[in-house]
């Protein structure tokens, strides 16, 4: 579903765990938690705060 990106709470570089949140997304005008499918290294950050984004957009990458 569309959406805005209200806050990002990680950034490049940083080491995340599984289901660790990442960033909070307003939808339907509901906020919701995007949270790390995988442990690992945040390699890029793709949207920022007041960015817009649809369904299957990617938002962040996290490698090994």
């Amino acid at each position: 579903m569309p959406g805005i990106i209200l806050e990002v709470l990680v950034r490049e570089g940083d080491i995340v765990r599984l289901g660790q949140k990442l960033l909070v997304l307003e939808a339907m005008k509901m906020e919701n938690n995007i949270d790390a499918d995988r442990p690992g290294k945040v390699v890029s950050v793709l949207k920022q705060k007041g960015d817009a984004v649809m369904e299957g957009d990617v938002l962040m990458v996290i490698g090994e």
